[in-house]
């Protein structure tokens, strides 16, 4: 599917995962498994070209159909349920979070990373890069976030709801105002709005699925009252608020 660009490993040897690597999961003998060596999560996201370009729709596409179809391979589900919360959250950035799920599931990670992860019985599960982060040629689609057909208001914009959404920055809940025809990134936009957070630094999660920008909310069925989780791409704030700052000292 792809290969990595360059990582480095805590040995500080030089690191490739190619579409060869990136396999269904095979069993491990327990006491393989038992002798592997259980490593931190490494906080870096991993760099990747892929071999054909694909857009972010694409890519939603070929994890949802993997994460769906894993489980009937080998392994068990509740260890792939646990990989998938924890990529998701290692995506967003919140390592804390992810390391806290492979511990509570008993998941080790020989190398730091969940391209290779092994449960209490010694089972191998691998994650394939895809799945772990944005390939470094990633497509945009029509004319990149702001275009037209995902941010403009619908012509039906459906029934008014009230959002419950958990921001990860200041963790608190903010309860916004939408229509059900709008789309996720229609509502980033509102957030930002109301709020003053960058709608590009926003990820959405529901019941630790990604919401996509261009999905109508009434398509992501939000039971009223439940919380979706607004992860705030902290660096890209940071980086920009220290910018704004730079330039305000200058003037």
């Amino acid at each position: 599917m792809g290969a990595c660009v360059c990582r480095m490993n805590p040995d500080n040897e030089t690191m490739s995962v190619s579409s060869a690597s990136i396999s269904r999961p095979a069993s491990a003998g327990i006491a393989l498994g038992a002798a592997r060596k259980n490593r931190p999560l490494c906080h870096e996201t991993i760099r990747w070209r892929s071999d054909v370009p694909l857009t972010e729709g694409q890519l939603r596409s070929k994890r949802d159909e993997f994460w769906d179809t894993a489980p009937a391979f080998d392994g068990r589900k509740e260890i792939w349920d646990a990989l998938r919360a924890a990529t998701n959250a290692a995506e967003a950035l919140d390592f804390q979070m992810a390391q806290a799920i492979l511990d509570g599931a008993n998941v080790s990670v020989p190398n730091g990373y969940l391209t290779e992860c092994y449960d209490e019985l010694g089972t191998q599960y691998k994650v394939p890069i895809y799945c772990l982060s944005y390939p470094i040629n990633i497509v945009k689609e029509e004319n990149g976030r702001d275009s037209p057909a995902e941010y403009s208001e619908p012509v039906d914009g459906g029934t008014e709801i009230f959002l419950k959404l958990r921001i990860s920055s200041n963790m608190t809940d903010v309860k916004l105002p939408v229509y059900s025809k709008d789309t996720v990134g229609q509502c980033k936009k509102k957030l930002q709005a109301a709020e003053g957070v960058d709608a590009c630094c926003q990820r959405w999660f529901y019941s630790g699925k990604l919401l996509g920008d261009k999905v109508p909310i009434d398509e992501c069925s939000i039971h009223q009252g439940y919380v979706v989780q607004v992860i705030i791409n902290t660096e890209h704030y940071n980086h920009d608020n220290s910018t704004s700052t730079a330039h305000s000292l200058a003037s």
